[in-house]
């Protein structure tokens, strides 16, 4: 009898050992998969910015959103202008969402994601 306890007692132990290996063998093959897709899209996005600024040398675009994005400041210098830009922003504030949506991927495509995320955050 002594005999058979102790054989049920390993079918047991064995059997909770093996049930506890395959539940850390899911956890660490969902964490590497984790990983995988982390790196993944941290690559795609270097890549993205990489292929960007590459393109970026023959476009005029980046001037041209720059020198648009600097008027503003340049006529707040001005105390004759300083009325025209508050009622600039004031007129872009009731522009419709998609207006402004679009106007900020805009400047994000342009300007690059991290600028656009920083930007985001700060507000």
């Amino acid at each position: 009898m002594f005999g058979l306890g102790n054989g049920l007692l390993g079918g047991v132990v064995k059997l909770g050992t093996t049930w506890l290996d395959g539940r850390n063998s899911k956890i660490a093959a969902k964490a590497e998969a984790e990983a995988t897709v982390m790196k993944t899209a941290a690559q795609s996005q270097a890549d993205w910015e990489r292929i960007m600024a590459m393109n970026s040398g023959n476009s005029w675009k980046d001037e041209w959103l720059t020198l648009l994005f600097s008027v503003p400041m340049i006529l707040c210098f001005f105390p004759q202008t300083v009325d025209y830009v508050y009622a600039g922003f004031a007129a872009l504030e009731e522009m419709p969402n998609w207006y402004q949506y679009t106007l900020s991927v805009i400047v994000a495509a342009s300007f690059g994601v991290r600028a656009a995320v920083g930007w985001k955050k700060m507000q």
